[in-house]
């Protein structure tokens, strides 16, 4: 009988042994590719954050924020000596305009003021203006007197108008990414008096594609409707940037850009630039503290997944190792026979070989079917753990981390939109690397007990027993 059908054989001598065995190196086996599986899964995450959020910049007029900011407007003619500066992809310019019903437009806001916003309503005018005597919160009208006639009007929410030379990349007050659901989206460096509408917006009016209102005593044709995901999003509209500059008689002006840099390498050096060319006119924030907030826990998990593959790898040699030392020490009476009878020392080697092979192989299939099934919710839990530790680590309750914590969850993908739904991927590759990965610990695990033994002359051996 040759070595290799021997061992075969021996791997099955004892049963109780072979399935211990199979099920202790496939536990083993099985969370090396489960951390294996994590580490792709988590760096691909990694480089789509940082390919996301880890380019871009944002320019906007120093001291603006939204509407709540003060602050001049910066201009196209400003941003083009940061637009032509090295290193640039591109620059997207947005305008901001909010309009209300019977001031510069014929529509109706689709979102009603509600008790939220008659509560901010009175809280803005209490503070705008000392000796104004304020509404009730409960009413929603307020007066005027010309002339000494005196007319009263429905205070209403107003229409966020988003004016951008890239509509296929735009968003609307928060909202994801849009979806076009009539029409057809224009190009964003048009200037004719066109429209797209949030579907909340089109609806409240009775609009669909084709149809026109009036803005800025233009009439505007509706060139789609889209949705972007959200009540307060879909009450918006969307512009191509010349058209609304040209309607408000705001020529060349933007709200804020965004200027995308090509490598996450150059952006300190884009930053500085716009900095140095707009000098105080304008606030340049880069994305460090956002992707830095995203990443660490996707790295906290790439630490945990890496200790556990080389403590599951260096387990499993150990459990291997210390096997066929067992088993090898059980069988030196055997191994004097076979070398009294002429067996050379490479036939027995060959033959504890083959049978540690067997049962790594035996394992191997057990821990590709644990680590297959385990290792989405593993990386879950991993996850879970995370995200919970880095919310403690940057703010706390009652912690002044709160803010940046809000920020990274609302400005672009943070925290939260890095660590959504991470799926394991198993490839050929990876079990091809994982089955030769085995055989080598198995073929060392085994080789080195049974050459010592090999090697010990048969009387020894035979003595030994």
């Amino acid at each position: 009988m040759g070595s290799i059908s021997r061992g075969g054989k021996n791997a099955f001598r004892n049963i109780i042994r072979t399935i211990s065995i199979t099920m202790i190196v496939g536990l083993s086996i099985g969370l090396a590719l489960v951390m294996v599986l994590s580490l792709r899964a988590v760096q691909s995450r990694i480089d789509s954050v940082k390919s996301q959020i880890g380019n871009n910049i944002t320019v906007s007029p120093a001291g603006a924020r939204g509407f709540e900011g003060g602050g001049e407007p910066l201009t196209q003619i400003e941003m083009k000596s940061v637009a032509s500066a090295a290193h640039v992809v591109k620059t997207t310019y947005t305008l901001s305009d909010r309009v209300r019903t019977g001031d510069a437009t014929n529509l109706t806001a689709s979102i009603d003021l509600g008790t939220l916003g008659n509560r901010q309503r009175n809280f803005t005018n209490n503070n705008s203006d000392r000796t104004q005597t304020t509404p009730p919160p409960d009413m929603a009208d307020r007066q005027s007197t010309n002339g000494g006639t005196t007319t009263t009007r429905t205070f209403t929410m107003p229409i966020m108008i988003t004016a951008t030379n890239d509509l296929a990349s735009a968003s609307v007050a928060g909202g994801s990414k849009m979806v076009i659901t009539a029409g057809t989206l224009p190009s964003g460096s048009s200037s004719a008096d066109i429209a797209v509408l949030g579907k909340a917006l089109a609806a409240k009016n009775k609009l669909k594609v084709g149809s026109t209102f009036t803005l800025y005593t233009k009439t505007i044709k509706v060139a789609a409707i889209f949705d972007a995901g959200n009540t307060f999003a879909n009450g918006g509209m969307l512009m191509p940037i010349k058209t609304l500059q040209a309607l408000s008689a705001r020529p060349g002006e933007i709200s804020s850009a965004v200027v995308q840099v090509d490598s996450i390498s150059n952006v300190d050096t884009v930053a500085k630039t716009a900095t140095a060319k707009l000098g105080s006119k304008a606030d340049v924030v880069t994305p460090t503290d956002t992707s830095s907030s995203a990443i660490t826990p996707l790295e906290n998990i790439k630490t945990i997944a890496t200790y556990s593959l080389i403590g599951s790898l260096v387990a499993g040699a150990v459990i291997i190792l210390l096997t066929m030392l067992m088993i090898v020490r059980e069988r030196r009476r055997e191994i004097g026979v076979l070398k009294a009878i002429g067996s050379s020392n490479l036939s027995i080697v060959t033959q504890f070989i083959t049978e540690s092979t067997v049962l790594t192989l035996l394992g191997s299939a057990f821990g590709a079917i644990l680590g297959v099934l385990l290792s989405n919710p593993i990386l879950k839990v991993m996850v879970s753990n995370s995200a919970s530790t880095t919310t403690q680590a940057v703010g706390g309750p009652g912690g002044g981390g709160f803010g940046a914590m809000r920020a990274a969850f609302t400005s672009g993908p943070g925290i939260r939109t890095a660590l959504q739904n991470i799926q394991t991927t198993v490839g050929f590759d990876l079990l091809l690397y994982g089955l030769l990965a085995a055989i080598i610990i198995a073929v060392i695990g085994s080789a080195i007990p049974a050459w010592m033994s090999a090697r010990i002359r048969p009387a020894e051996a035979m003595r030994s027993e």
